[in-house]
């Protein structure tokens, strides 16, 4: 397994529509392993293809939840191809979304809370599950970047503008 480099707004890959995966292989295996890899290095809680340069409709997740106040984090991997969102609900959820593609910054997004969801899992097989709460948000962020869409994009002009000033500076401050 290897830690692959993120690539960060403004690459225009990050911007490209991903391609439908074809077929479960063992080299799409090999770069799941090398996403999650990557992911919890980062650390983050979700990472799509793309933001490792590859141009496929995948994606990774795992939210590392304690079972319980104070405990370590739990993993639970999540593998998710070609996923689809077949059902939203009406309700919103505000969340205080981040992204490793726009590293320490932050907003508050407006999302359906609760998702019907449709993907292929690690080993191809078909899933079709009901998500909610943290899982649904993250579902639907890394969705994005398969279309070109990073969460700053959700926000007014001026909020996105002031964090594209923000992460400029910090750049130029640690170069």
């Amino acid at each position: 397994m290897a830690v692959l480099p993120i690539l960060e707004t403004p690459d225009p890959l990050l911007r490209r529509i991903s391609s439908p995966v074809e077929e479960v292989t063992p080299e799409l295996q090999t770069l799941i392993d090398d996403m999650f890899e990557t992911m919890y290095a980062a650390p983050g809680i979700g990472l799509a293809a793309i933001q490792v340069g590859v141009p496929k409709r995948l994606l990774v997740i795992d939210l590392q939840e304690p079972e319980e106040e104070g405990g370590e984090p739990v993993r639970r991997p999540l593998v998710f191809i070609n996923p689809e969102i077949v059902e939203t609900s009406d309700h919103l959820q505000v969340y205080n979304e981040g992204c490793l593609s726009v590293p320490e910054m932050y907003a508050e997004v407006e999302r359906p809370d609760r998702i019907r969801a449709r993907w292929l899992d690690r080993d191809g097989s078909s899933r079709e599950e009901e998500l909610d709460g943290l899982l649904a948000i993250c579902l639907q962020h890394e969705m994005d970047h398969l279309e070109g869409i990073l969460f700053i994009d959700h926000l007014s002009r001026l909020k996105r503008d002031m964090i594209l000033k923000k992460l400029a500076k910090a750049r130029k401050l640690a170069a």
